[in-house]
C-alpha cells in the first residue's frame, strides 16, 4: 500500500526527492518518542509544525492488542484519514500538511503525518482546571458545553470514535473563549472509522469526557445540558457512561468522583 499527501509547501520543498527519507531527516523539539513512534515540533519558514514519524511495530505489541481484542495501531494512516472526515464534517481539528504510508507488512509500515500548530491555544483541561474553585461565567460554561457535545455527536454521528477522548484533548482558541468559544480536536491516532460506531466505543467515548471533567466543578445542569445537546440516547446509555467515567475515575483516583451525574 502507498499514499502519499503534499500541500504546496512541502511539494515545493521535497521536489525530486523520497518524502520518507526527507520526513525522518526532520528535527525538532520531541514531545513523544518511543521505539516506533516520534512526535516532535519544527520550525519551517518562520512556521511552526508538528510532526508524527511512524517505524512499523512489532509483531509481539500485534498480538498482543489483538489478544486484548484491540486494533493496533500500525501507523499514521488513523489519524490522517480521521482528519480527513472531520474536515468533511465540519469539525475543527488539525491541518494536515504533508502525509505519508507505504508498505503491506503490518509490522514495517512506514508513515509520517504533518500538521500545522495550533497557536493562541488552551487545552480544555486547563482552562477548566480552577473551576469548582473560581466558577466562569454560567453563559460561558453553557457556551462550551454545546460546542463541545455538538462537536463529539457530529464525529460519532459521522462513524468516527476517537478512543482517546478526554478534555485534554481539545483545544481551546484563546482569543475567542467566551459566548462564541472555538475548538479543535486532536490526539487522533487511535481513532476509529465506521459505518456505525458499536455502542460500547460510543458509551467510551462519552464517559472518556465525563470522566475528565468531574472536578472542574461541573453540576447537574451542566450535565443535562450536555445530554441535551447530544442527541437522543436511552436512558440505559447514560447509566451506562456513568458507570464507565465512575469506575474509570475510582481506577484512576483511587476514590469515589464527586457526586454530579
Amino acid at each position: 500500500m502507498y499514499e502519499i499527501f503534499l500541500d504546496q509547501t512541502f511539494q515545493e520543498l521535497w521536489d525530486g526527492c523520497d518524502p520518507f527519507a526527507e520526513a525522518e531527516c526532520l528535527d525538532g523539539e520531541v514531545f513523544r518518542e518511543v521505539k516506533t513512534r516520534r512526535t516532535f515540533r519544527f520550525e519551517l519558514e518562520g512556521r511552526g509544525y508538528f510532526a508524527k514519524i511512524h517505524r512499523g511495530s512489532s509483531w509481539r505489541e500485534i498480538f498482543k492488542n489483538l489478544f486484548q481484542l484491540k486494533l493496533p495501531i500500525l501507523g499514521a494512516s488513523n489519524e490522517y484519514h480521521a482528519i480527513r472526515l472531520l474536515e468533511k464534517i465540519g469539525v475543527n481539528t488539525m491541518t494536515p500538511c504533508a502525509y505519508g504510508s507505504r508498505g503491506k507488512n503490518p509490522a514495517k509500515i512506514a508513515s509520517f503525518l504533518i500538521t500545522k500548530e495550533l497557536t493562541d491555544i488552551v487545552t480544555l483541561e486547563d482552562y477548566c482546571r480552577d473551576w469548582a474553585v473560581k466558577p466562569p461565567l454560567q453563559a460561558t460554561k453553557r457556551a462550551l458545553i454545546k460546542e463541545l457535545t455538538q462537536m463529539v455527536f457530529l464525529m460519532h454521528n459521522a462513524g468516527l470514535n476517537h478512543r482517546d477522548c478526554y478534555i485534554c484533548h481539545f483545544m481551546l482558541k484563546r482569543s475567542l473563549i467566551g459566548h462564541f468559544p472555538e475548538l479543535y480536536v486532536i490526539d487522533l491516532h487511535r481513532a476509529q472509522i465506521r459505518k456505525n460506531i458499536p455502542y460500547r466505543y460510543r458509551v467510551k467515548d462519552v464517559a472518556g469526557l465525563f470522566f475528565s471533567s468531574m472536578d472542574a466543578g461541573l453540576n447537574r445542569r451542566d450535565i443535562l445540558y450536555f445530554i441535551l445537546f447530544y442527541g437522543r440516547m436511552t436512558p440505559q446509555f447514560w447509566n451506562d457512561v456513568q458507570r464507565t467515567a465512575t469506575e474509570l475515575y475510582k481506577k484512576v483516583h483511587g476514590k469515589l468522583p464527586p457526586n454530579i451525574i
